[in-house]
């Protein structure tokens, strides 16, 4: 394939697909440490993120963000969104015309309340936007299991382009014409996971877990609709796959989060010890804010932001969910 693929970001989920499209595409890593970009090119691995995972020899790296953008044919953003607009800005100075720009992010911006695809279009109003998710753990990914993600392009036939250079093997790669939806599916379930997270931390059990993951889907659904997402797409990939996977998986950062939470550590300590970011904790209070301009309901997600800014606890969050009082399941409570 003569495409040349730069990826940003070479944190777990960066370098991991960095690693995947280096077997269909001469592919570029862009590290913010020079050593970190050193040791990938001389010794082929991440020990700061995949300690364990060996990268593919084909996989280049740099530390200098100018020649990775020059490079791009496809420019794939596997920062973190609260970084997302700060790296386009530099991106935006040095990037050619009409390249593609693929999201790896699962959040939304504080403040804004933008998807990351309109962040991009706000920096790169010329370049088409699209994103990759789906139940992707990256050291899973890299272990070799099978996997299956969404490439979410309004243009189809760019999505299938697209496909071709980022499936591979068993990580298969669908297409997806709602944007909005797998982006929101993506960003909203990280919420979810903190709440599931927290049950696990207090031991409620696996009917407790599966309710809340269930009723968790019920209100992202609500609150991806109402801002022009599919209801589909909620019970696909970005959706369902993307919610059980962080919900359920010890790999997961913020059900680890929501985890700590639950046996009673703050978010200041927790997230003191983590090298990588869970877009959730941020993520929960955007997601407060939209629920009250759309007038949507969305009780699990409410307890999640007492936990993380209103002070309450873990047992308060649970506590407040059973005294719901339940009506159809059709319904918000």
């Amino acid at each position: 394939m003569n495409l040349k693929v730069s990826v940003l970001g070479a944190g777990s989920f960066g370098t991991t697909m960095a690693h995947v499209i280096s077997r269909n595409a001469p592919t570029l890593l862009w590290c913010r440490r020079a050593d970190m970009a050193e040791e990938i090119n001389r010794e082929h691995r991440n020990s700061t993120y995949l300690p364990d995972a060996p990268l593919a020899e084909s996989l280049r790296a740099t530390g200098d963000l100018e020649e990775a953008v020059l490079a791009a044919d496809v420019l794939v953003l596997g920062v973190p969104s609260v970084g997302m607009r700060s790296t386009l800005e530099e991106v935006s100075k040095h990037i050619r015309p009409w390249v593609p720009v693929v999201s790896l992010a699962k959040g939304l911006e504080p403040g804004s309340h933008l998807r990351m695809t309109e962040v991009i279009r706000e920096i790169l109003p010329d370049h088409r936007a699209g994103a990759l998710t789906g139940p992707n753990l990256a050291r899973e990914i890299m272990a070799g299991f099978a996997a299956a993600s969404v490439v979410a392009f309004e243009d189809v036939e760019l999505a299938r382009q697209l496909q071709s250079v980022l499936h591979s093997g068993v990580f298969r790669v669908y297409t997806n014409t709602d944007v909005v939806g797998c982006e929101l599916g993506g960003a909203l379930k990280n919420v979810i996971a903190i709440a599931t997270g927290m049950g696990d931390g207090l031991g409620v059990g696996d009917n407790t877990r599966s309710a809340v993951i269930t009723r968790g889907l019920a209100e992202l659904t609500r609150l991806g609709v109402a801002m022009g997402g599919e209801s589909a797409t909620f019970a696909g990939l970005a959706g369902v796959g993307d919610l059980v996977a962080t919900c359920t998986s010890q790999k997961s950062r913020n059900r680890f989060v929501g985890e700590q939470l639950g046996r009673g550590k703050t978010i200041d300590e927790i997230t003191a010890d983590m090298n990588q970011v869970a877009e959730g904790v941020k993520t929960s209070a955007v997601v407060m804010e939209l629920a009250e301009r759309h007038g949507i309901e969305m009780p699990i997600a409410q307890e999640v932001h007492g936990v993380l800014y209103e002070g309450r606890t873990a047992e308060d969050a649970y506590a407040g969910l059973t005294r719901r009082v339940p009506g159809a399941e059709g319904d918000v409570n």
